[in-house]
């Protein structure tokens, strides 16, 4: 189940939970393009994954990476109105994708166990954005690949 929010309903609970399969996910910058709507997961809410759901809009260089990363636009402004983000932190939405379903069972598989008793908003604190509109995954922090 995926939850798909663009605005969270009301503010979430931190709770720290470790991600150990985004950091080493195989997913190349061709894997999705201009136009595409993705999903960057950010926690749980009522048994389900949620994140903040955008569109991809033009390739970017994603800094905390050193990578080829792509130029996100949330349609509802949110913090920033456009981010960058490395492809390993996107899933896509909308389409059948075996890459990102692959993905996203595994994240379920890892996280949802550990919050199936709770039904608040929980972030995961998977995320962070930076001053320069730079999703950055904790993994990812502070370090150049």
């Amino acid at each position: 189940m995926l939850h798909r929010s663009q605005r969270p309903p009301h503010p979430p609970q931190l709770a720290p939970s470790p991600d150990r399969l985004t950091p080493g996910r195989d997913i190349t910058h061709q894997h999705f393009k201009a136009g595409d709507q993705v999903i960057v997961l950010k926690g749980v809410m009522a048994g389900e994954l949620w994140g903040e759901s955008m569109s991809v809009v033009t390739p970017s260089w994603h800094t905390p990476t050193d990578e080829d990363g792509w130029r996100l636009r949330n349609p509802t402004g949110g913090q920033q109105t456009f981010v960058t983000a490395h492809p390993r932190y996107l899933i896509h939405l909308g389409t059948a994708c075996p890459d990102c379903l692959i993905y996203l069972r595994a994240i379920e598989r890892s996280v949802l166990p550990a919050f199936a008793a709770r039904e608040d908003l929980v972030d995961c604190g998977w995320y962070t954005t930076t001053d320069l509109g730079q999703i950055v995954h904790v993994a990812d922090r502070g370090a150049a690949r």
